[in-house]
């Protein structure tokens, strides 16, 4: 007697829900990490990690004068740069173009409005924590708002993990996928270092925008990858 086999999930299928579920427990984890931050910095506590962190990257008896030659402080200005707010905002709108041109217009419109809404949310909770700028060390860089959260830190991941995410979906090999991941993965992180290396945020600061930035990331990833036509990455 030949009996019926049980219905099961494809392999695909089967991964697109176990990535789904890995995906929501990240978004997850960094808001609730996220979140504890926030609190911690409405508070007004500065952690002895923080002012550790924070000096570990400069002269013991002359905190103006940062570790290592004079080219490491010129270079950490220039990668803090790609996570300012032209820079940015440069890549955002030629990417935003670039997928109207491919005529990919859903996802132009889910990139570009959560790059808005993480900047909203950005400037948002800087007014609402109003956390000071550290005065441990001068800072090294200009500095126009509140500390809390890093905007560099939050910004960078949406628009580099995203766009990494969208570019690799249409990779079809696996080494290509993770390089373009982990570049943009690296980028983030060299960013939010620099803030901490040239004094102007504290260790927690950033730790809070990569927590932010990196939901808001995930969410957008999806929903960007969703929103693709099958022959996303494959044709023009």
């Amino acid at each position: 007697m030949i009996r019926p086999r049980a219905p099961h999930l494809g392999g695909s299928e089967a991964g697109l829900e176990i990535r789904l579920l890995l995906g929501c427990l990240a978004i997850a984890g960094a808001l609730v990490g996220f979140a504890a931050l926030a609190a911690e910095a409405r508070e007004g506590d500065i952690g002895a990690v923080d002012r550790t962190l924070l000096l570990i990257f400069r002269v013991p008896g002359d905190l103006a004068d940062p570790i290592g030659p004079p080219w490491v402080r010129e270079a950490a200005r220039d990668l803090s740069g790609l996570g300012g707010f032209t820079v940015l905002t440069l890549v955002t709108v030629f990417a935003t173009a670039m997928l109207l041109m491919h005529r990919r217009r859903v996802q132009a419109l889910v990139f570009a409005g959560a790059v808005v809404l993480a900047q909203g949310a950005s400037e948002g909770l800087k007014h609402l924590i109003d956390r000071p700028r550290p005065i441990l060390v001068p800072h090294l860089d200009l500095v126009y708002s509140s500390s809390f959260p890093s905007g560099h830190a939050l910004m960078s991941p949406v628009v580099y993990l995203t766009l990494a995410a969208v570019v690799a979906a249409g990779a079809e090999s696996r080494r290509v996928k993770a390089w373009l991941l982990g570049s943009a993965i690296l980028l983030v992180i060299a960013i939010g270092v620099t803030r901490v290396f040239l004094g102007v945020h504290w260790p927690t600061d950033v730790l809070a925008g990569w927590a932010l930035g990196s939901a808001i990331a995930l969410v957008a990833s999806y929903a960007l990858l969703r929103a693709a036509p099958p022959a996303m990455g494959g044709q023009a």
